[in-house]
């Protein structure tokens, strides 16, 4: 009786990807030039993210000041607090004043100029990554959005430097799990940049 249902997520996880893997193509190449040109230029990557998606944040930055396939050196990348996340796959956003704050209090106390803001939301509405883009504007610095949902306002909220990588699912799991691939490809693009394609196996 469960295999059906379990096959489901198979299925759906499968024809998510297929449906977007030409569309994020473009944002995500363009969010690895960003990412490029701010560490290159002395500059460090902020990642958060709310909910669940912290994950996916303090992932990044591990494969960033570590490796992901290649050895190379660390690059500077900061993974932002979780301790102000609630549900790891919020049905209907973000709850308390004190989470919607958490993470543009910490992008108003590490951030600088130049810095890049990487941003990890489940929700499509979400009040704390929205607070923490709105920060990052205020310091002047540039944002890439790793954003869910069909009706969120990103579109109000982000600047034309910033890069918004769409995920059009309302399901949060189904989110985070392309959000990962993103993120294991947007990682890849920036080592390619930094070290030249791979040579053959």
């Amino acid at each position: 009786m469960l295999e059906p249902r379990i096959q489901q997520h198979f299925f759906e996880s499968a024809d998510l990807l297929y449906q977007v893997a030409e569309n994020l193509s473009r944002p995500l190449a363009d969010a690895a030039q960003v990412a490029v040109a701010c560490l290159t230029s002395g500059g460090k990557l902020l990642a958060g993210g709310t909910g669940g998606a912290q994950m996916l944040a303090q992932l990044m930055c591990s494969v960033l000041m570590t490796r992901m396939e290649r050895e190379r050196p660390a690059l500077a990348a900061v993974a932002l607090s979780g301790h102000h996340s609630l549900a790891p796959y919020p049905a209907e956003g973000l709850g308390s004043v004190e989470h919607e704050l958490g993470l543009a209090q910490q992008v108003m106390a590490l951030g600088q100029p130049g810095d890049l803001l990487v941003l990890f939301s489940l929700a499509s509405h979400d009040p704390a990554a929205e607070a923490a883009i709105r920060e990052a504007h205020a310091k002047d610095m540039s944002v890439v959005l790793f954003g869910a949902g069909l009706s969120a306002p990103w579109h109000a909220l982000l600047a034309e430097t910033d890069v918004w990588i769409a995920v059009p699912h309302e399901r949060a799991v189904r989110a985070m799990e392309l959000q990962l691939l993103a993120l294991h490809a947007l990682c890849d693009a920036i080592d390619v940049q930094l070290l030249g394609e791979a040579d053959a196996a």
